[in-house]
């Protein structure tokens, strides 16, 4: 398989009149996906500089792909969760959209009660297949945008869709054609993106896409999706794989513009925010995400990984990181979904410590094991999980921790009632005990050994 050539490399003679490349078989990409191994990462010695989009915007899915991995959302749920996204994209929109299906009674409905709501951020989008029937229903609902799913990769052409590249290239226009004609955004979703024939059928397609973008003066955006999460963020990795090279190929050999370009990534791979990162690096605008990342499958770039990315790269600009708690907290007692104890920032366990030693420069400077401040930044102060390494600086943390103790009325290590529960908890290991304290089995314990705390209002 000859090696993928660089973005950079004669654009404009591609950009004058890309041509779909019609094969009878389809180009499988078996080099670097011989399915029967794990996929290799071939790089073309290519290295790209980084090239920013002017702004950054995170867009949400979590009531489309979201859903695809769980039972529906109820109306008020959607609601709920959409007015948390609405605050935690502050005032300037930093989450800027969210899309759902328009199928369902339910689905309509939570559309309705959304646009209901008056907010101008997060904008409600749609997402539809590839047929004109799709359309009417984003007419009747009212929303002005609407993603279309145009699969990219000969693996869906060939053999889901049973067709040629050139009927693919064909049916997509039309759909396209006819959604602008309605009058809507259109946002055509690249299924498949990292494992397509990029100069064989994407450049000649988003090229397409682009003409039709400038003849009707309508928007057309295109979201590269990496559906199975065969992207790489690093540097000098072939195309298709390259997060940097499909992202600057697009705007380099087609002319798609930063504000029309958006990544949607999925995490089979472990590489899901790191890339959705890459593309804003590289030039995209947006980012797509889910709440706790919970997706079909891997599931998708977290939105509350991609705020914290954001504010590394851009600063707050009003995000309410704050509510990202609220968020774990509403998915926890209102949803039922149980967050694994060590997800990051939401994760009951985030940012407890269990080792002695760590609590210990816990109490002598928070700074020194917690990674923020966490009780400013998400409104979670730092903890300490009680268990046979604790010791006495684990559970003097744990008592000022659980009953908001400050300053001179803190209890220090060396406290008399600190060293009683101490020595029960080491009791209780040392007779073949395999799990942690309880917070219930500590408060009680307080309240037996430092009745004066446990009475703190």
């Amino acid at each position: 398989m000859a090696k993928a050539k660089s973005p950079n490399g004669s654009a404009t003679a591609r950009r004058s009149a890309p041509q779909i490349r019609e094969t009878a078989e389809p180009n499988l990409l078996r080099e670097m996906f011989p399915y029967h191994a794990v996929p290799r990462i071939e790089f073309d010695g290519a290295i790209e500089a980084p090239d920013p989009a002017p702004e950054f915007f995170i867009t949400d899915t979590t009531f489309r792909d979201g859903q695809q991995a769980r039972p529906p959302y109820s109306v008020d749920q959607i609601v709920t969760l959409y007015t948390m996204l609405h605050r935690l994209g502050g005032p300037d929109g930093v989450i800027r959209q969210t899309e759902f299906f328009l199928y369902s009674d339910l689905d309509r409905e939570a559309v309705r009660r959304c646009l209901g709501l008056g907010f101008e951020f997060p904008e409600v989008t749609g997402w539809i297949r590839a047929v004109k029937a799709d359309l009417k229903l984003v007419k009747e609902i009212g929303i002005k945008e609407t993603g279309i799913l145009t699969s990219c990769s000969d693996y869906h052409i060939f053999r889901k869709l049973r067709k040629t590249r050139g009927q693919a290239l064909e049916d997509y226009l039309e759909i396209v054609r006819s959604a602008l004609d309605e009058g809507l955004t259109i946002r055509c979703h690249l299924e498949d993106a990292t494992r397509a024939d990029f100069y064989g059928f994407v450049v000649p397609f988003v090229a397409k896409l682009m003409e039709l973008r400038a003849a009707s003066g309508a928007q057309v955006k295109i979201r590269v999706c990496d559906t199975l999460g065969f992207g790489v963020p690093y540097p000098g990795v072939a195309l298709p794989r390259s997060v940097p090279k499909l992202i600057l190929g697009l705007r380099r050999e087609c002319g798609v513009p930063s504000e029309c370009l958006e990544w949607h990534g999925h995490n089979d791979f472990h590489k899901v925010l790191a890339n959705a990162t890459a593309a804003w690096l590289y030039g995209c605008m947006y980012a797509n995400g889910t709440l706790l990342g919970y997706g079909e499958r891997t599931g998708n770039p977290p939105v509350e990984g991609l705020v914290m990315d954001y504010i590394s790269l851009k600063g707050a600009n009003g995000l309410d990181t704050g509510v990202i708690t609220e968020i774990a907290d509403y998915f926890e007692n209102e949803i039922g979904y149980r967050i694994p104890p060590n997800y990051p920032f939401v994760g009951r366990e985030f940012n407890s410590t269990r080792a002695g030693i760590h609590a210990d420069g816990l109490l002598k400077d928070e700074e020194i094991y917690n990674i923020f401040d966490t009780g400013r930044i998400l409104r979670r102060p730092p903890r300490v999980a009680v268990d046979k390494t604790s010791g006495t600086a684990g559970v003097a943390w744990w008592i000022n921790s659980y009953f908001k103790l400050k300053g001179a009325t803190q209890v220090g290590k060396q406290a008399d009632g600190v060293r009683k529960i101490t020595d029960w908890v080491d009791h209780q290991y040392s007779a073949g005990r395999n799990t942690s304290i309880s917070d219930e089995e500590l408060a009680a314990l307080v309240r037996l050994h430092l009745p004066e705390i446990a009475a703190t209002p």
